[in-house]
């Protein structure tokens, strides 16, 4: 099985609409199965332990006002183009995402990563919802069969922290410099949210070189 590791963000849009391309692209070759890690990259690792308003967030990042409209409409249209329902009104702060990221670092250990990322972009861009809080993260996993007072307990303390940050950093030691980044059988990047065609071509061409030559 081809591994693809998905080096992304949970609060960045081009990383959730990424993600909904790349399962169309699945789901038209059900035959087809990678074997998919998501590993860590935060947008913001400086961003304060209690986020900031997102507003002043938008607009301190792409300066000003018109900018932060500018860009925030290029990602609506693509969303919509994907077939997404984000609804930016009712998102109120850009939170710190160590911690959702410590999360799907122990999904993994239990085959939960896909459901679990699933739910917390739900809950950023539809819900609205502080992905930093304990208590959202804690029911993000109770959504995911994991036990959600153990990820609490976790959440508590400093497990796996520093492993998380330094996978981040060696993301950023591979020279990845924006996410949605996808890693293809450790071998080739494809930056971006790619299409779902283009998911398609690559997912046939790996069916093509895995048949044997007759």
């Amino acid at each position: 099985m081809t591994t693809l590791d998905i080096i992304s963000d949970p609060i960045c849009p081009w990383c959730y609409i990424g993600k909904c391309n790349l399962d169309k692209a699945l789901a038209e070759r059900p035959d087809f199965t990678f074997d998919i890690h998501w590993r860590p990259f935060q947008l913001n690792p400086d961003m304060p332990a209690g986020g900031m308003d997102r507003r002043e967030y938008l607009e301190t990042k792409f300066g000003g006002k018109e900018g932060a409209i500018k860009v925030y409409g290029q990602i609506a249209q693509a969303a919509e183009d994907a077939g997404l329902e984000i609804d930016f009104a009712k998102i109120k702060r850009t939170p710190n995402t160590i911690d959702a990221h410590r999360l799907i670092r122990w999904a993994r250990v239990e085959g939960r990563q896909g459901p679990i990322v699933s739910q917390l972009f739900d809950r950023y861009f539809r819900q609205g919802h502080d992905i930093s809080d304990h208590a959202v993260l804690s029911n993000v996993a109770k959504t995911a069969n994991m036990d959600d007072a153990a990820v609490g307990r976790l959440l508590e303390g400093d497990a796996d922290l520093a492993e998380t940050r330094a996978e981040d950093t060696q993301a950023r030691e591979m020279g990845v410099s924006g996410v949605p980044t996808f890693i293809v059988g450790s071998k080739y990047a494809v930056p971006g949210a790619q299409s779902k065609e283009m998911w398609v071509q690559v997912i046939d061409d790996l069916i093509a070189a895995s048949e044997p030559v007759s």
